[in-house]
């Protein structure tokens, strides 16, 4: 009898000791975690970083090919450009994020599949037999769409954010807040990284064209 209450209370104790050790684990994983996730925040602000981006952009912009200013009426080519940049801004960033956090992941492999779509459709064309045309394809309903009218607002709320944040359309709120908060950082130095760089194309396009022109004739 006392031996089996000796051995239940080692059980109890071992059990108790597992626990324990279970629950420093989990609390150890999730400071490390969050010192990680200040470490990453933290990095979008820093000066050092903005700098970084900044010459890779320029970099990048250098070497997307853009066509002459077009004229007030021309908006489709004006478009165009203006998602070329956009489009090599958000790689450059994705690329500054190196590849550690989803939305980076999800617009290095977005980039990846429209140019596998435009070689895909160039072969199409070359394929396709010349007169051949396809009917319009009617407009479907999701049935996603039809079913989240009548989710609750929060959860309303929650789907709207994972199709703001790239690559978090169908993760959890925890992930999809973790992903937010990183993406929104990154943005905010984006902004101010291109601000930057508009402010001094345009002082340095002014200094230029102030110093092109012809001196004033003395009377």
């Amino acid at each position: 009898m006392a031996s089996t209450l000796i051995s239940n209370n080692v059980v109890s104790n071992t059990d108790r000791s597992r626990k324990k050790k279970k629950k420093k684990i989990q609390a150890r994983d999730q400071q490390l975690q969050q010192q990680q996730e200040d470490k990453n925040h933290n990095k979008w602000k820093s000066e050092a970083q903005q700098q970084i981006y900044s010459s890779k952009l320029l970099q990048t912009l250098s070497q997307v090919h853009l066509s002459p200013p077009p004229p007030p009426s021309a908006t489709v080519t004006a478009t165009r450009r203006g998602r070329a940049v956009r489009e090599a801004a958000d790689r450059v960033l994705a690329v500054a994020a190196k590849g550690k956090t989803r939305w980076s992941r999800a617009i290095l492999t977005n980039r990846l599949k429209l140019k596998f779509q435009k070689k895909h459709r160039k072969q199409q064309r070359v394929v396709s037999a010349p007169g051949t045309s396809r009917s319009p394809k009617k407009p479907r309903v999701s049935v996603l769409r039809l079913k989240g009218k009548s989710l609750p607002a929060v959860q309303r709320k929650v789907r709207v954010l994972g199709r703001l944040v790239p690559g978090c359309r169908k993760q959890p709120l925890p992930v999809i807040l973790e992903e937010a908060t990183d993406y929104i950082a990154a943005l905010e130095m984006q902004v101010r990284a291109m601000t930057t760089l508009a402010n001094l194309l345009s002082g340095s396009t002014s200094s230029a064209s102030s110093s092109s022109a012809p001196p004033p004739s003395s009377s």
